[in-house]
């Protein structure tokens, strides 16, 4: 099963989500590909927590260059891959989503997957109003604001058709099941 990974400039959940990829890579083995795509403040994200050569070791890497290099939409649209994992998502990427903007690689591939009929997985960061802490990569704990306005477009994008919003890395490991056939 081949299946896109999308990663944003979420520095909340990034460590844990790439963990868990790991886990499931190593589990699958061959049975599972993933492919990652990084946007651009993905790629300024990974190279800050050290995780480039860990991304490295996946089936492959892409970083964005403009909405449509790499053309990840329309090897979504064509079914070259089973479905979109977008984790973590920013709370810009979501907010995008929910309007239907698709001016970024990462917005762009999920809006044309799902008019394609490819599922799209989302988990923001921002799903829930109040307050989150997050570890840096120093390993100090930074307390942020989940705005309300954040967790709403987190509900709307939950609503729509072909989006499948979660929010936890652990939840990730039932996601690749399902698509596995179990």
């Amino acid at each position: 099963m081949r299946l896109a990974w999308c990663i944003t400039g979420s520095g909340d959940k990034v460590k844990e989500t790439v963990e868990v990829m790991e886990e499931l890579k190593a589990r699958w083995g061959g049975s599972l590909e993933v492919h990652v795509y990084l946007s651009k403040a993905g790629a300024q994200v990974a190279k800050y927590y050290g995780l480039d050569e860990r991304l490295r070791a996946f089936d492959s890497l892409h970083t964005e260059k403009d909405a449509n290099t790499p053309f990840l939409a329309g090897q979504l649209q064509l079914g070259r891959f089973k479905a979109l994992l977008v984790a973590p998502a920013t709370g810009n990427t979501v907010a995008k989503l929910a309007a239907g903007i698709a001016d970024t690689l990462v917005t762009n591939a999920a809006i044309q997957a799902v008019k394609g009929f490819v599922d799209v997985f989302v988990m923001p960061v921002d799903l829930h109003e109040g307050e989150v802490e997050t570890t840096l990569p120093s390993g100090r704990t930074l307390r942020l604001r989940v705005r309300r306005e954040d967790a709403e477009n987190a509900r709307r994008l939950a609503a729509m058709e072909g989006f499948h919003v979660f929010g936890e890395p652990r939840e990730i490991r039932g996601v690749v099941e399902g698509l596995m056939g179990g």
